[in-house]
């Protein structure tokens, strides 16, 4: 393969072309789909971007390595001007360019200090270049440095970043729940088992893991599909919540927090049938694991629009219609549904998950339900049902779907983001599929005992009448209260913005506002070589210092522009930040308008 792009230069032209949906036939890594190009929707400015944002990090990190002592220091003296000019150099790079990428990595490959290197970009798995993922992407870097100029002591507007950008409930100030990280110390430190520190309930349940684990040691490997005392607790917990539905601890997969497992499926049904490769439905917006995953695995993704002007609904129409669509060039397999939505914060109706299940069955769809917010719902009005309890109630043969279902020790009111505990429950999969799925989880050996763990805590809490029982509810209604709090809050402040079209915030922890941009701005982000809706973005955090994300990275309907931003930042904090959004907003409406 090496030898073949070696001597064919064209190769890495090829690539581009792929990748922006002109000749994927001519790829020579893999044989491609044949609708790979619509799967994609790149274009060579977008491909340009990622190659040289790529080539740029290399050649710094290079120049960083070999720079003398003085340049350093010249370097930390930084003067804001040096700053905005480096600002809009990274900006340049991360959104486009006027150079061809070519030509910057034929300067590149024969640079006298830099040695050829076995992998280069045309040469590695081209759905690494193909996929992205926006929650962590440009605006994030430059957020990361506008951190560090402020901590050298360089003159900006604010004084801090409100990074509003990532679900992550304890870098925004939460607090951890004292009934899991008891736990996590007593499974960890199993001396402190003789301490009085520690209550009755909370030693009961370590006991209880560590006579499961091998050793009575969570330093041990688990089961692959984890813990069975842990796998039959997720088990009291779905049918107590599902009103009594049956549940078998055999069927439940304990993961590294959801991602893990939502990976492991997509990767089960990779395949081709009849001749045609695999689609997975998706809602547009969408969370950007499943399109980054889609495709790094090279299959085709499947928009299905959410209808905003109904609060975010799905409609069966729209289904059969992306379904039917995407059946001229792919063969679609699976049907992800987000409930409570990420990005747009809805609840799904029961109604609605009716519909869902009916059209999933009707078209041979296996359903992956992608449930981790289903403790954040804030409104009134409306309640979590799970795909589970519903197909079950309605007899078959929608009992007999195949499902997946998610959840994560990330979310909810734990908001345990980096102990990774999570799990997936399959339903009504073929016992030999299954067998394979089995097999596939052992290459990883097991999820993180820690993560295990967490999981105990989320799905076996204190009981009435046990000692940590008073202070968990406590605690969990709190967080829960706050964040119903900032959920109105959010809603109510940018509703009153100029322009903005906001659905209320009814569940998990976003906020997904529909922006009218100005075409002075248009114009101005497209001399920048950006979307408008990142434009945006970028002078909200170079004006205020909040950091979200464009709505493009989540897809939106053409011609319409969002973003999201968490609800997550602790109530003073999420106040100053609204008053911020509000200031920038007006000039950036009167600037442009």
């Amino acid at each position: 393969m090496s030898r073949l792009l070696i001597n064919k230069p064209s190769a890495m032209q090829r690539a581009a072309a792929t990748m922006s949906g002109r000749a994927a036939a001519a790829l020579p890594l893999r044989k491609p789909y044949p609708q790979q190009q619509q799967q994609s929707k790149l274009t060579p400015s977008v491909v340009i971007r990622r190659w040289k944002s790529f080539i740029h990090s290399v050649q710094k990190s290079t120049t960083a390595a070999s720079a003398e002592p003085a340049a350093a220091a010249a370097a930390a003296s930084m003067t804001t001007t040096t700053a905005t000019s480096h600002r809009s150099r990274i900006q340049s790079e991360a959104f486009g360019g006027r150079h061809s990428p070519f030509d910057a990595r034929r300067s590149f490959s024969t640079s006298t200090k830099m040695p050829a290197k076995c992998l280069q970009l045309e040469n590695i798995n081209p759905n690494f270049i193909t996929m992205e993922y926006a929650v962590r992407g440009p605006l994030v870097i430059r957020a990361g440095e506008i951190e560090k100029e402020l901590e050298k002591g360089a003159k900006k507007p604010f004084d801090q970043v409100i990074r509003a950008n990532i679900g992550d409930c304890h870098a925004m100030g939460q607090q951890p729940v004292t009934f899991l990280r008891q736990l996590l110390a007593l499974t960890f430190e199993p001396r402190l088992l003789d301490s009085p520190d520690y209550p009755e309930d909370v030693k009961k349940r370590a006991r209880a893991i560590l006579a499961n684990c091998q050793g009575h040691s969570v330093g041990s490997y688990t089961d692959s599909a984890g813990l069975e005392v842990v796998r039959r607790q997720v088990v009291d917990y779905i049918e107590k919540r599902d009103g009594g539905v049956p549940s078998d601890w055999q069927n439940v997969y304990l993961t590294g927090g959801a991602s893990p497992g939502i990976k492991s499926i997509l990767s089960l049904i990779h395949a081709e049938v009849g001749g045609k490769p695999p689609g997975v439905m998706v809602p547009i917006p969408q969370y950007p694991l499943y399109s980054a995953t889609i495709a790094e695995y090279g299959m085709d993704k499947v928009d299905y629009y959410l209808e905003e002007d109904s609060g975010w609904s799905l409609s069966r129409k729209e289904l059969q219609r992306s379904f039917d669509e995407a059946k001229k060039t792919c063969n679609p397999r699976a049907l992800v549904v987000i409930n409570p939505g990420n990005p747009t914060g809805q609840v799904l109706t029961r109604d609605n998950i009716v519909e869902i299940i009916k059209f999933a069955n009707d078209n041979g769809l296996i359903l992956l339900a992608d449930e981790v917010y289903q403790d954040n719902v804030y409104d009134k009005n409306s309640k979590f049902y799970s795909f589970k309890k519903v197909a079950y109630e309605m007899g078959e043969p929608y009992r007999s779907q195949e499902l997946v279902s998610f959840l994560s020790t990330s979310k909810g009111f734990l908001g345990e983001c980096g102990i990774r505990g999570g799990y997936m429950e399959v339903v009504n999969l073929c016992p030999q599929v299954k067998a394979m799925l089995t097999k596939s989880i052992t290459a990883a050996l097991c999820s993180t005992t820690a993560g295990q763990v967490a999981v105990s805590a989320l799905v076996n809490p204190p009981k009435p009448g046990e000692p940590s029982y008073d202070l968990f509810q406590k605690e969990k209604n709190a967080t829960l209260a706050a964040l119903k709090e900032r959920a109105e809050l959010v809603h109510k402040t940018l509703s009153s913005f100029e322009g903005y079209k906001v659905n209320p915030v009814q569940g998990a922890m976003y906020v997904f506002p529909q922006i009218e941009i100005p075409p002075k701005a248009v114009e101005a982000a497209k001399a920048k070589g950006m979307a408008p809706d990142v434009f945006y973005a970028f002078e909200l955090l170079e004006t205020s210092g909040i950091c979200i994300v464009p709505g493009s990275g989540f897809g939106q309907k053409p011609g319409t522009y969002h973003f999201r931003s968490t609800i997550l930042p602790q109530t003073d904090k999420l106040k100053l930040m609204m008053e911020k959004f509000r200031v920038f907003h007006a000039d950036f409406m009167k600037k442009y308008k």
